[in-house]
């Protein structure tokens, strides 16, 4: 195997993989890098008080987090120069009822989130992760918190059945989510021999015995040094234990789960810290750096938290009233701002050809993609895509287009829906891979590295770029 030293961008970005199984581990990663370098949280349900020279973040729900930057010459009006991207990616996520009891083995009820490719998920070695409600009690109060949880053993599986009970498997196999896509947690008689769990708690502090089983929130109690009845809820997932590598005979890719979209989200985060890191940095800047990872995206971003909410305006609003309350000033500052809506995008697969439309075929190691759709299901426009290009032009980075066959049906990112509801110069972008939504993606080292150069590049000239183009005049 040829020896290739990895860069440390693409450490950099392992680690971040392997830190954040779920949407809510990849805001804290998220947060604590954030902080490390001096950005400052802001609570939503608090005033604020902002500084330009200063760096701020905030988190919503625990799985959005937006983080900006202020230049220094920043005044109210100027525009917001903002990488999007998302945090959640397809996966299997516990039904509020998982206890599962069939055929003398205990299983756990999930349902799908997103447009799984679920015939992966059979025969992973599997475990959770996610979020837990707890309860406290201190001094005669009781108070609660969410905590975060990950088992790092696998704990269960998705057995696929034999081929000699199903010799058609091979002519196309056939998931019934319902059904079939249900792990195994353990045996009904193993199970029972280790269901050592305290039943001391008041029957309405606790959660219901009979909606999950009892080996499960004692793996969890045990993990968070609690109780099962300290636990209130959960919003937990499974996981596949495999960690993130870099791989390939050249040691050229990476093979991952949840590439779509921690890359990007990765990619701008790193971006971002390291084109605010220094005072110096700001110095220049008349507007203000932004990078925004929202949740939901996989399944159509209408929540609270979601690239459908008011998330966005209400940040861009909060920060332009600040500096001036006249409601004029955050119109202006919309029409200045741009948004890189950073999505994974769909490389060539080299079995599969006749799926790209014959001009449009990204290739890994070709740098970000440039997606365009007539119909709009991506927001990218002359303008939009002129300016990304020339910073790439400009940093010697190489650029690729797509557009989807016309006779095959175009995803969509958050870029027309905050395109739409904030008003904001859009370009749709993302980074070339393969498996997008299988438990195990592939992506190109070199294509980390380009997009972290490509959002940096784009953070820091923006502004000088943007003055030299004339449209609406």
């Amino acid at each position: 195997m040829a020896e290739t030293e990895v860069s440390p961008v693409v450490s950099d970005f392992i680690g971040f993989l392997n830190a954040s199984p779920t949407a809510f581990h990849a805001v804290d990663e998220a947060k604590k890098r954030l902080q490390k370098i001096g950005y400052e949280q802001v609570l939503e349900r608090e005033d604020w008080k902002l500084e330009a020279g200063k760096r701020y973040f905030f988190t919503r729900n625990h799985s959005t987090i937006v983080a900006f930057a202020i230049g220094k010459k920043y005044v109210a009006g100027n525009g917001f120069h903002i990488v999007g991207a998302h945090t959640d990616s397809p996966c299997l996520k516990l039904k509020p009822v998982s206890e599962v009891k069939k055929g003398g083995y205990l299983e756990v009820g999930v349902q799908t989130y997103g447009g799984g490719l679920w015939h992966t998920w059979f025969d992973r070695d599997l475990t959770i992760a996610g979020r837990v409600m707890t309860r406290e009690e201190k001094g005669g109060s009781v108070s609660y918190s969410h905590q975060l949880v990950r088992i790092e053993e696998p704990i269960m599986r998705i057995p696929t059945l034999a081929i000699h009970l199903d010799r058609g498997v091979n002519d196309g196999f056939k998931v019934n989510t319902q059904s079939h896509l249900v792990p195994v947690l353990a045996t009904s008689i193993k199970g029972e021999l280790n269901k050592a769990v305290a039943e001391n708690g008041p029957a309405d502090k606790t959660m219901n015995k009979s909606r999950h089983h009892t080996l499960l929130l004692q793996i969890i109690a045990n993990k968070l040094g609690c109780q099962p009845d300290q636990i209130c809820d959960f919003e937990l997932q499974a996981c596949d234990t495999q960690p993130s590598i870099v791989a390939g005979a050249a040691k050229e890719f990476i093979f991952s789960g949840r590439l779509d979209n921690l890359c990007m989200s990765f990619c701008s985060l790193k971006a971002l810290i390291d084109a605010t890191s220094s005072e110096s940095d700001l110095e220049n800047e008349s507007g203000v750096r932004m990078v925004a990872l929202f949740d939901h995206e996989e399944v159509g971003s209408n929540s609270a938290q979601g690239a459908g909410s008011p998330a966005m305006l209400d940040a861009l609003s909060r920060i332009t009233n600040n500096f001036n309350s006249d409601s004029k000033m955050l119109t202006k500052a919309i029409q200045r701002s741009f948004l890189v809506s950073a999505d994974m995008a769909h490389a060539l697969h080299p079995n599969y050809m006749d799926k790209h439309e014959e001009n449009h075929q990204p290739k890994l190691h070709g740098g970000l993609v440039i997606k365009h759709n007539a119909n709009q299901r991506y927001a990218t426009n002359a303008v939009t895509s002129f300016i990304f290009r020339e910073i790439a032009v400009n940093h010697k980075l190489p650029i690729q287009d797509f557009v989807v066959r016309n006779d095959m049906p175009c995803g969509s990112t958050i870029g027309p829906i905050l395109a739409s509801g904030v008003g904001i110069r859009t370009v749709d972008v993302g980074a070339p891979q393969l498996s997008m939504h299988s438990i195990r993606e592939m992506c190109a080292v070199d294509d980390v590295k380009h997009s972290y150069e490509h959002f940096k590049a784009f953070f820091q000239e923006f502004s000088q770029l943007d003055t030299k183009i004339t449209v609406d005049s």
